[in-house]
C-alpha cells in the first residue's frame, strides 16, 4: 500500500524531473552542497577565514545558490509540465514506477537520502549565515571604508570581545528583524555610495541601555568609590608630569538610599528626563528630576532660548554620559600623555610632548601623506635640532616615531571625514562638555535649586597637577 501511494506522487517527479531547469537546480544544488560540507569540515580543523569577504562566498553566496538550485527543481517540473500541456503530450497517465527493479529502487533510496542532506544543510547554511552577519567581522571588515573608525576604535576598546550585535541588537527576535531592515538600507546606501560621512551620532535607533548595557552592568549595585590617577605632560623640553588624583564617588544603591553618581543618575524606574536641541545631544537646555521624596522638578538654563522645549526629548540611560564606551576617539594630546604614560614614547626626548601633538593637529590629505610626514617631520626635528639626541637615542626616536603614526590611523579619517573631536566623549568634562552639558550652575527650577557644577558632588580632588603627589606613596602607589 505504500509502495502505491509513494509510486502515484512520484511518478510525475520522475517524468517531469528530466528537464534541463530542474538539472541545472540539481548541478547547483549538489556542487554549492558539496563546496559548503567541504568548507565546514575545513573550518572544523583550522578555523574560519580571516579575509571578510572569504565569508560572504562561504556563508552568504553558497548557501544561497544552494537554495536557488532548490527551487529551480519544481520550477522546472512545472515548466515541462505547461509545455507539454500547451503541446497536448501530457500523458493521462504517467509510466509507472516499477521500485522492484534494483537500479529504480536505488536510485529513490538516494534521492531519499540527498532530499533529508539537502534539508540538514540549507538549516545549517541559513543558521552559519546569520551567524556570520552578526559576527564583528562582517560588521567591521565588510564594509570597511565606513567602518573603519568604529572598527579601529572597538579594537583597542574593553569590550573588544564582545559581538557588535550584543550591543547593537541585544536579545530577542524582534530588535533582530529591525536590525535586519535597517541593514538592509545601510547596504542600499553603501551600494549607491550615499551614506553619511561622517556616521551619525548619537544612533537613534539604538536599543535602550536596560535591554543591552544592563545585560552585563548593573549601575543600581552599589560600587562605592573609585581611585582614577591621570597624568599629563607639559609642552616645555623636559616634558614635565603633572598628576591628578580623583576619588570618583561611582555610587548606585545602597541601605540608606541611593548615592554618587550611578545613583543620583539611574534607578530601578527612570529618574531623569531631559531636552536636547543640536540633534547631538550636546546642548540640554531642559532637565526634569524626580527627586527622592518622588517630586519631580523641572531645571531649565539661562540660556534656554523660547521654543526649545521641542526638542528631542529623552529618558536619561548609561549611554547619556558612556556614549562612547566602545568607540572611543582620543585627542591628540589625551593620547600623547597616555603614550607618554605607558613608556610608548620616551619621556627623556625633549620636547616630544609638544611636537608630537603639533604634528598630529596638522592637517593632511590623507593617511598615506600622514603616516609619511609625520615619520619625515619628526625624525627631522630631531636630526637638525638634537643632533646629539638623535645619534645616542636613534631607537627612542623611531619608538616615538611609530606611536605618532599609530595614534594618527587609530584616530583620523580622511575618508569619512572623521577628525579630532567629531564625536564628543560625554565621560567627565575635560575635552569636551560632558558633564556641564547640565552640571553648569546654569539650570535652576521654580523653587532657585540649581543642577550644581561643585566638583565634591562627583569626586573628591586628592591632587591637583602635582609633579609627586604625596598621596600616591600614602597609599603605596609608586
Amino acid at each position: 500500500m505504500q509502495l502505491r501511494r509513494m509510486g502515484s506522487w512520484a511518478r510525475p517527479l520522475v517524468y517531469l524531473g528530466t528537464n534541463p531547469v530542474s538539472l541545472l537546480g540539481a548541478i547547483l544544488t549538489t556542487s554549492s552542497g558539496i563546496t559548503l560540507v567541504g568548507f565546514w569540515l575545513v573550518e572544523s580543523l583550522f578555523g574560519s577565514p580571516k579575509h571578510p569577504y572569504a565569508g560572504i562566498v562561504l556563508f552568504l553566496v553558497l548557501p544561497a545558490i544552494f537554495a536557488a538550485g532548490l527551487v529551480l527543481i519544481p520550477i522546472g517540473l512545472l515548466w515541462r509540465r505547461r509545455q507539454m500541456h500547451r503541446r497536448g503530450e501530457l500523458p493521462t497517465a504517467y509510466p509507472r514506477i516499477d521500485l522492484a527493479r534494483p537500479a529504480l529502487r536505488r536510485a529513490a533510496i538516494l534521492a531519499a537520502a540527498l532530499t533529508l542532506a539537502n534539508v540538514a544543510i540549507l538549516g545549517a547554511g541559513s543558521y552559519k549565515g546569520v551567524e556570520y552577519m552578526d559576527s564583528s567581522q562582517f560588521c567591521g571588515l565588510t564594509c570597511h571604508k565606513v567602518m573603519a573608525p568604529e572598527y579601529s576604535a572597538y579594537q583597542g576598546s574593553p569590550h573588544s570581545r564582545v559581538e557588535c550585535v550584543n550591543c547593537h541588537i541585544g536579545p530577542g527576535a524582534s530588535w533582530f528583524v529591525r536590525a535586519k531592515l535597517a541593514g538592509a538600507r545601510q547596504v542600499l546606501a553603501v551600494a549607491r555610495n550615499s551614506y553619511s560621512r561622517p556616521i551619525p551620532s548619537p544612533v537613534r535607533e539604538l536599543r535602550p541601555a536596560r535591554e543591552t548595557c544592563e545585560q552585563c552592568h548593573w549601575p543600581r549595585q552599589f560600587h562605592g568609590d573609585k581611585l582614577v590617577v591621570r597624568k599629563k605632560y607639559g609642552d616645555d623640553e623636559a616634558n614635565t608630569p603633572a598628576v591628578t588624583v580623583l576619588l570618583m564617588r561611582i555610587g548606585g544603591h545602597r541601605l540608606g538610599g541611593s548615592a554618587g553618581i550611578h545613583g543620583r543618575h539611574l534607578a530601578d524606574t527612570e529618574r531623569i528626563h531631559y531636552v536636547s536641541t543640536d540633534g547631538k545631544r550636546q546642548v540640554i537646555p531642559r532637565v526634569t528630576y524626580v527627586d527622592d521624596a518622588g517630586k519631580t522638578v523641572e531645571y531649565v538654563s539661562e540660556d534656554a532660548k523660547p521654543g526649545e522645549a521641542a526638542g528631542e526629548r529623552r529618558a536619561m540611560d548609561c549611554m547619556d554620559c558612556h556614549n562612547r564606551p566602545t568607540h572611543a576617539f582620543d585627542l591628540p594630546e589625551q593620547a600623547v600623555d597616555r603614550a607618554l604614560s605607558e613608556g610608548a614614547i620616551d619621556a627623556s626626548l625633549p620636547f616630544v610632548r609638544k611636537k608630537s601633538v603639533e604634528l598630529l593637529r596638522t592637517e593632511y590629505p590623507d593617511r598615506e601623506t600622514a603616516a609619511r610626514e609625520l615619520s619625515g617631520r619628526l625624525a627631522d626635528f630631531y636630526r637638525n635640532d638634537y643632533p646629539k639626541v638623535y645619534t645616542e637615542h636613534r631607537a627612542a626616536v623611531d619608538a616615538a616615531v611609530s606611536r605618532v603614526q599609530a595614534i594618527y590611523a587609530r584616530n583620523i579619517f580622511p575618508n569619512m571625514k572623521v577628525t579630532w573631536g567629531t564625536y564628543p566623549n560625554n565621560v567627565g568634562h575635560e575635552e569636551f562638555p560632558g558633564c556641564f552639558r547640565c552640571h553648569d550652575d546654569k539650570h535652576k527650577s521654580a523653587d532657585g535649586r540649581v543642577i550644581t557644577q561643585d566638583c565634591d558632588a562627583c569626586h573628591a580632588l586628592l591632587a591637583v597637577e602635582e609633579a609627586d603627589p604625596k598621596i600616591l606613596a600614602d597609599l603605596s602607589l609608586k
